[in-house]
C-alpha cells in the first residue's frame, strides 16, 4: 500500500452499466436525524435514486445491506440532486431532484424498526414543478435575502434562468448573448448568480436586476415591447478567463470574505466578490472535478482537484500540499462527516464507482525478497552480445520495404496505345459537334505469374474523354497465362480534356485469398482531340517559351501534324480542336523562342505541354542533357481568376436551382394532396382552379429541371476549362522559378486534383 494512495474506507459499485455526472452526488443529513452524520445521496441517468449511510466495522469492509437506506426508481433520468430548506413552513432539510422537464422536492424520513431488519426509510413527494423548457442544472440558496428557507434557480438548455419560490414559480429570464449552458452558482453575500458563458468569461447577474428585467415568457423584439416591459438584463461584472469552465463554487468560511472558485480546463481561479482575481493556478493536467473546503490556517482555503489521471490533488490556495491516487476518474467529489470521522472524501465516477476514502499513512508491510548474488561472466556476455548484433545485422540487411512476393509482381498489366487513329471511328453517343469524332485503340494485356482468382479490370480516363468499355471480368488465370482486351478511347463531351492520360487497374485474389491490385498508366496522342489547321495571326492569349537551344523545325518534332512537303521551312503550326477552337504554335527564326497563342486560355495547356514534352524527347535522342525551357513573361492570373469566378457562379446557380426545385416540388405535392382529397370526397366540391394551379406548377418544375440540367452541362465545361488552366499556371510557375520535380509535385498537390462536382461528394 503506497503512502500516496487514497485509503479505501467504504466503497460500492452502483447498479450495472449506469451513467453518472457532475450533479448526481450530494452529501447532507437529508433525513434530519440531528446526529450531524451525513448521508450520501446519488441519482443516476438510469432513473435510480439511492441514499447511503456508510458505517463499516473496519476500513475497507464490504458493503453491508443496511448501509443502503433507500433505493427507488423514478420515472425520469436524474440530472442533479440537492438538499436544502425547500418546503415552506419548516426549516427541515428536503431533497430536490432535477429531471429534464420536472423538478421534484421530496421529504426523506425513517421509521424505527421493531426487528433486526433495522430502520425503514421512505420518500414522500412534497411538490413538483413541470418545466416548460429542458433543464440543464440548478442552484439554490437564500435568494433575495430570505431567512430560513432556500429558493431554487434552474438553468435551461436555451439559456433561461427559472426561479421557484418553493411551491410557486416566480419568474424566468433569458441570459443575454447565450449559446450553450455553463456551470451555475449562487453567491448569498452579493445576492447574485454566477455562470460562465460560451464567450469563455465569468458573468455575474444580480438577483434584483433579474427580478426587474424583461419577463422571458413575453419576450419579443419589437420596439413597442422594449419600451413597455421593464429594464434590459444587464450583467453586474464580467471576467474573461479564456477557456471553458467545468464547475463553479462559491464559499464563505469566515463571515468577512467570500470567494468564487472557477475550475477551467487548464487553470484554476479564485475570484473576489467583484470579479477581481484573488489568485489563479495553472494546472499541468486535465481536471475532472473539484471542491473547496475549510482550511485549518487562517486566511487560506483548501481545495481538492481530481484529474483524468486518477489523481486527487490537495491545494492550500495555490500550493500543492498532497497528491493521492484514486482507483478511477471521479466526476464529482464531496467532503463529508460520518460517525466520528470528519473530512471523509466522497468520490463518484461516471460508471458508478462510489468511494469514501481518507488520506492514509499506513505503513507498507511488503518487503522485497533478497536476490541471489552471482558472479558476472563478462566474456560470455560479450560473446552473446556479438552473436545478437550479427543476427540483427543480417535481419536488417535482407529486410525490404515490400514483402518477398512483391519483388517480382504476381500480375503485370501493360497498355499499348495504337500509333494511328482508328480507320472506322468507334465513338458512341458523342456530344461533340464536329463532323467525325476520331477514336484510338488501346490494347491491354494481363500476364499472370501465379494462379489468380476472380480478376477484374477497370479502365479509367478523365472526362470528357470516354472508353467504349470500362469494366472487364475474366475467368481465373493459370500460372504463366495472359489475357488481352481491346478498347477504344474517344472525346464524348463537347469540351477539351485537361489530361490525355488513362489508367488500367486490375483487382484479383491470390490463392491464399489475399486481395491484390495491379495497375498501369497510358498516354493518349494529341491528334485524338485536334487536327492540323491553318495558323492564325491574331489571338487573345499568347505565351512565349524560351529555350537554350536553336529552334527545331516542326517537321522534326510534330511529324503527325505537318505535311512533309513543306520541308524545313515550317515555323508556324495550327491546331483545331474538335470543339472548334484554334491554337497556333510559332517558332522564332532568329531567337530561341516558341510562341503559343489562342483565343481561349485553357486551350494553350495541352499544346504547350506537348511542345515541351516533344522538345525534351528530341534533345534526349541527340544525347543533349543540358536542354532547358524557361518562361519569363507574366502569368495570366487575371484570366485564370475569371475562370474561377465563372465556375463559382455556376455552382451558386446549381444550389439556387436545387432550392427552387425543392420549393416547387413541395408545392406540387401539396396541390396533389388537395386534389386527391377533393376527388375522394363523397359529395363532389368545385376544384377552385386547383387543376390549373397543378398544371402551372408542373410546367415550372419541368422548366426548372431543364435549366438545372443546362447549368450542370455548363458547369462541367467550366470545370474542365478551370482544370486545364490550373495545369497551365502550375507549369508556367515551374518554368519561371525553375522548380524541381518534387517542388512541382507539392504545387500540384496544393492546387490539384480538382474534385469533380457531383451530388455524391
Amino acid at each position: 500500500m503506497s503512502l500516496f494512495k487514497a485509503r479505501d474506507w467504504w466503497s460500492t459499485i452502483l447498479g450495472e452499466k449506469e451513467e453518472f455526472d457532475q450533479g448526481c452526488l450530494c452529501v447532507a443529513d437529508v433525513d434530519n436525524s440531528g446526529s450531524g452524520q451525513d448521508k450520501v445521496i446519488v441519482g443516476s441517468y438510469n432513473r435510480y435514486l439511492r441514499i447511503f449511510s456508510p458505517h463499516p466495522v473496519k476500513p475497507g469492509d464490504e458493503v453491508q445491506p443496511e448501509d443502503l437506506l433507500l433505493e427507488v426508481q423514478l420515472r425520469e433520468p436524474i440530472l442533479q440532486v440537492e438538499v436544502g430548506k425547500f418546503v415552506s413552513g419548516t426549516e427541515g432539510l428536503h431533497l430536490a431532484v432535477l429531471h429534464c422537464r420536472k423538478l421534484c422536492v421530496y421529504a426523506v424520513s425513517g421509521t424505527q424498526g421493531n426487528v433486526e431488519h433495522g430502520n425503514q426509510y421512505q420518500i414522500k413527494l412534497m411538490y413538483e414543478h413541470n418545466l416548460q423548457r429542458t433543464a440543464c442544472n440548478m442552484t439554490y440558496g437564500p435568494i433575495g435575502g430570505v431567512k430560513g428557507r432556500d429558493l431554487i434557480c434552474i438553468q435551461s438548455m436555451d439559456g433561461m434562468l427559472m426561479l421557484f419560490e418553493q411551491e410557486s414559480y416566480a419568474f424566468g429570464r433569458f441570459l443575454p448573448g447565450f449559446l450553450l449552458p455553463g456551470p451555475l452558482a449562487y453567491s448569498s453575500r452579493t445576492d447574485s448568480f454566477i455562470t460562465v458563458s460560451s464567450c469563455q468569461q465569468v458573468e455575474s447577474y444580480k438577483y434584483q436586476v433579474l427580478a426587474f428585467a424583461t419577463d422571458a415568457d413575453e419576450r419579443q423584439d419589437t420596439e413597442q415591447q422594449k419600451l413597455s416591459s421593464g429594464k434590459r438584463l444587464a450583467v453586474d461584472w464580467v471576467l474573461n478567463i479564456g477557456e471553458q469552465a467545468l464547475d463553479i463554487c462559491v464559499v464563505s468560511f469566515n463571515h468577512g470574505v467570500s470567494s468564487v472558485f472557477v475550475l477551467g480546463e487548464r487553470n484554476f481561479f479564485c475570484l473576489k466578490d467583484n470579479g477581481q482575481i484573488r489568485f489563479m493556478k495553472k494546472l499541468d493536467y486535465s481536471p475532472s472535478c473539484f471542491i473547496p473546503y475549510c482550511s485549518v490556517q487562517e486566511g487560506t482555503i483548501n481545495t481538492l482537484i481530481a484529474n483524468h489521471s486518477k489523481m486527487l490533488n490537495v491545494y492550500q490556495d495555490v500550493t500543492l500540499k498532497w497528491a493521492t491516487q484514486l482507483p478511477c476518474v471521479p466526476v464529482s467529489v464531496k467532503v463529508a462527516n460520518f460517525q466520528d470521522l470528519k473530512g471523509v472524501i466522497v468520490t463518484l465516477s461516471d460508471d458508478g464507482h462510489l468511494q469514501c476514502s481518507y488520506l492514509g499513512t499506513d505503513p507498507s508491510l511488503f518487503q522485497a525478497p533478497k536476490v541471489e548474488s552471482r558472479e558476472i561472466n563478462y566474456e560470455e556476455m560479450n560473446a552473446e552480445m556479438k552473436e545478437l548484433q550479427k543476427i540483427i545485422r543480417e535481419a536488417t540487411k535482407t529486410q525490404d520495404v515490400l514483402p518477398e512476393s512483391e519483388k517480382q509482381r504476381d500480375v503485370t498489366v501493360t497498355a499499348e496505345v495504337s500509333p494511328d487513329l482508328d480507320e472506322e471511328s468507334q465513338a458512341i453517343d458523342s456530344e461533340v459537334k464536329a463532323g467525325a469524332v476520331p477514336s484510338i485503340t488501346v490494347k491491354v494485356t494481363i500476364q499472370s505469374r501465379v494462379a489468380v482468382q476472380k480478376p477484374s479490370m477497370a479502365v479509367c480516363v478523365q472526362p470528357p474523354l470516354a472508353v467504349t468499355c470500362d469494366q472487364f471480368v475474366f475467368e481465373d488465370l493459370e500460372p504463366g497465362s495472359s489475357e488481352t482486351v481491346v478498347l477504344s478511347v474517344f472525346l464524348k463531351e463537347n469540351c477539351s480534356p485537361s489530361e490525355l492520360e488513362g489508367t488500367c487497374m486490375v483487382s484479383y485474389n491470390i490463392p491464399t485469398g489475399v486481395p491484390r491490385v495491379a495497375q498501369c498508366n497510358f498516354s493518349l496522342p494529341l491528334k485524338l482531340i485536334c487536327f492540323p489547321a491553318q495558323p492564325s495571326k491574331a489571338a487573345n492569349h499568347k505565351l512565349t517559351i524560351d529555350t537554350n537551344k536553336p529552334p527545331i523545325s516542326f517537321v522534326a518534332i510534330f511529324p503527325d501534324f505537318v505535311d512533309p512537303s513543306e520541308g524545313d521551312q515550317a515555323n508556324a503550326l495550327g491546331f483545331e480542336f474538335l470543339t472548334g477552337s484554334k491554337t497556333t504554335l510559332l517558332a522564332s527564326k532568329t531567337s530561341q523562342r516558341y510562341r503559343i497563342q489562342s483565343d481561349q486560355l485553357e486551350d494553350l495547356w495541352l499544346v504547350t505541354k506537348e511542345l515541351i514534352h516533344r522538345l525534351e524527347i528530341h534533345f534526349e535522342k541527340q544525347n543533349c542533357k543540358d536542354f532547358t525551357c524557361t518562361f519569363s513573361g507574366s502569368i495570366p492570373l487575371q484570366e485564370y481568376f475569371e475562370l474561377i469566378d465563372r465556375h463559382f457562379e455556376l455552382r451558386l446557380n446549381a444550389e439556387k436551382f436545387q432550392e427552387l426545385l425543392s420549393e416547387r416540388a413541395v408545392q406540387f405535392r401539396a396541390i396533389e394532396r388537395r386534389l386527391l382529397t377533393r376527388f375522394k370526397d363523397k359529395t363532389p366540391a368545385p376544384l377552385q382552379h386547383l387543376d390549373t394551379l397543378l398544371e402551372g406548377t408542373f410546367r415550372e418544375v419541368i422548366a426548372l429541371a431543364d435549366a438545372a440540367e443546362e447549368n450542370q452541362a455548363n458547369m462541367f465545361q467550366a470545370f474542365a476549362k478551370l482544370k486545364s488552366a490550373t495545369h497551365l499556371v502550375i507549369m508556367l510557375i515551374s518554368l519561371w522559378q525553375k522548380l524541381s520535380t518534387d517542388q512541382v509535385a507539392i504545387l500540384e498537390a496544393t492546387f490539384l486534383p480538382l474534385a469533380e462536382d457531383t451530388q455524391e461528394l
